[in-house]
């Protein structure tokens, strides 16, 4: 009697996996791994800073590229924005950088949180010489005061502590300070730069008219 061998035939060729899948495999999930631990990292950070930090930043503490992190970054704010449960927070870029800021949908229960028992908030006479030094930037003080009607030495000031406004030169011609906006006005404002403002300049004196009326103010 032939006695056969059951074992020889497809001996070990079912289970065995080709070491290549085996390979495929770990790649890809060493790859997701790495990008989770990106998006963590960066959402580590985001959450302690207290000013936008630009993408460059970023990958230089991460020891990634700066292409990886503007990636994720920008994947992260879709998320957030589009996600199905409603955010309390965005990821924003502003002023040259990125940071967490809290959702605009929620702005009257974050200003009853942050007002309460104090005042944080600008009064009108800030609003609108702010706004003067925002559009006709770089101003002089009498530009400014020409502009409002009243003297806004005090006001300039408030906004100056504030680091709302800062000096950027000085006239040539009398060597009058000139006024402009910061990066934090940016940020507070949550524009990238100034071409985002509304177009309101048209309203404003233009600069013969403003430079006509501070030489007859001095």
């Amino acid at each position: 009697m032939t006695t056969h061998d059951t074992n020889a035939v497809g001996t070990g060729s079912a289970a065995e996996v080709p070491a290549e899948g085996n390979n495929a495999v770990d790649t890809a999930a060493a790859q997701l791994s790495d990008q989770l631990v990106l998006r963590g990292a960066l959402e580590a950070i985001l959450m302690v800073v207290a000013e936008p930090v630009p993408a460059r930043a970023l990958a230089t503490a991460i020891g990634v590229t700066e292409a990886q992190v503007d990636t994720v970054l920008r994947t992260l704010a879709h998320e957030y924005e589009s996600g199905v449960a409603p955010r309390g927070f965005q990821l924003r870029e502003v002023a040259g950088g990125w940071r967490f800021f809290s959702h605009p949908r929620y702005a009257a229960e974050v200003a009853a949180f942050v007002t309460t028992g104090q005042s944080n908030k600008l009064s009108v006479q800030a609003l609108e010489t702010l706004a003067v030094v925002a559009y006709k930037q770089p101003v002089t003080k009498a530009q400014v005061a020409a502009i409002r009607g009243v003297d806004v030495d005090s006001v300039l000031r408030t906004l100056e502590t504030r680091g709302l406004v800062q000096h950027v030169g000085a006239t040539a011609a009398t060597g009058a300070a000139l006024y402009g906006t910061t990066e934090l006005f940016l940020e507070r404002m949550g524009m990238n730069s100034l071409s985002e403002l509304a177009p309101l300049a048209p309203y404003l004196p233009d600069d013969a008219q403003l430079e006509e009326i501070e030489s007859e103010l001095l």
